[in-house]
């Protein structure tokens, strides 16, 4: 039936003359254009478009293009910043957990950590569209507290466990926003 229906809608108009040569080769591109819309709506129909829109190839394409994304308390924050705090998160958490005596595991991991809170800070600190998020004030709290402790203990002072219980309750609370 939906073949019929296009064929009916899209009769093909056909001109030999060369001053409507242009015309034809423009109105013939809008036919195919609205004929493989009548066909794809008439086969696809509209009403399933709206439950694809959410799964499979269509919520991936969307998805892809969407410089937004949905956190896990619901609120919609830029992929962006989601993807940079999930970072700081991750890299001082195993910084934090990493092994004080073993030197080269534990700088390693305390220069990703570094590193991560650097690009973090440098894209994210006082752009309004996140400053107020929750889990925003809880990783500048956890940054702060360190910068504060190496501040005033110096580089290479030992993080004591209560600063490092603090930091890693930081984490966990910014995480649960993320």
């Amino acid at each position: 039936m939906a073949l019929n229906l296009a064929a009916k809608i899209c009769v093909p108009s056909v001109s030999n003359t060369p001053e409507n040569k242009y015309k034809e080769s423009s109105s013939s591109r809008r036919q195919l254009i609205a004929c493989s819309s009548a066909v794809l709506t008439f086969n696809c129909g509209l009403t399933p478009l709206p439950v694809w829109a959410d799964e499979g190839v269509v919520g991936a394409i969307k998805s892809l293009f969407d410089p937004n994304e949905k956190t896990k308390s619901g609120k919609v924050l830029p992929k962006a910043y989601i993807k940079s705090a999930r970072e700081v998160v991750k890299t001082l958490r195993e910084s934090l957990q990493e092994d004080p005596k073993d030197i080269v595991k534990f700088r390693r991991s305390a220069d990703s950590a570094k590193q991560s809170i650097r690009d973090y800070l440098s894209n994210w600190k006082g752009q309004e569209k996140v400053a107020g998020e929750e889990s925003y004030i809880e990783l500048e709290k956890a940054i702060r507290c360190l910068a504060s402790f190496y501040s005033k203990a110096g580089p290479s002072a030992p993080l004591p466990e209560e600063i490092k219980n603090e930091i890693l309750n930081d984490l966990s609370t910014a995480e649960e926003f993320l």
